[in-house]
């Protein structure tokens, strides 16, 4: 398809090419992937949270985020513990030395991102605004109606 206005192709290369720079940049200064390093965000984000909330929140499956969580664990930079709740589930939390980790690397990765931003003439808080706008709206019922697969018949 080659179309003008594909929107999607771009937000696609848009989205893979930043992913691609977060991941050179946090390899290069902090020794960690950038998908790693969304799972710490994610715990910051999230607070003390199960394996199952955070791999929901990222869009993975549980069995990729165990693997995740177990490395950055060994690491330490995640803690695990049984849920008070009982059951198989466990509650993971950032240790202190992750929490340092995402505040000093997502405070680097803010700032550089805000600089491309404003290099190109866009207001970088208006970016934010629109791009919260869009994310905001596929939350909607509306949305979701318009972007599920219609039942079959």
């Amino acid at each position: 398809m080659n179309h003008s206005k594909n929107l999607g192709l771009e937000l696609h290369t848009l989205l893979s090419r930043l992913e691609r720079a977060g991941d050179q940049i946090l390899r290069a200064e902090h020794g960690l992937s950038y998908r790693r390093f969304m799972v710490l965000v994610m715990v910051g984000e999230l607070g003390e949270s199960t394996q199952r909330a955070l791999a929901d929140s990222l869009a993975v499956t549980e069995p990729s985020m165990s693997r995740m969580v177990a490395t950055l664990a060994e690491t330490g930079l995640l803690t695990v513990a049984p849920d008070p709740a009982g059951g198989n589930r466990r509650q993971i939390a950032l240790t202190d030395t992750g929490r340092a980790l995402v505040e000093q690397a997502g405070s680097d990765l803010i700032r550089r991102l805000t600089d491309l931003v404003e290099s190109t003439g866009v207001p970088f808080d208006t970016y934010l605004a629109h791009t919260r706008q869009l994310n905001a709206a596929l939350d909607s019922p509306d949305a979701r109606a318009r972007t599920s697969t219609p039942a079959s018949s």
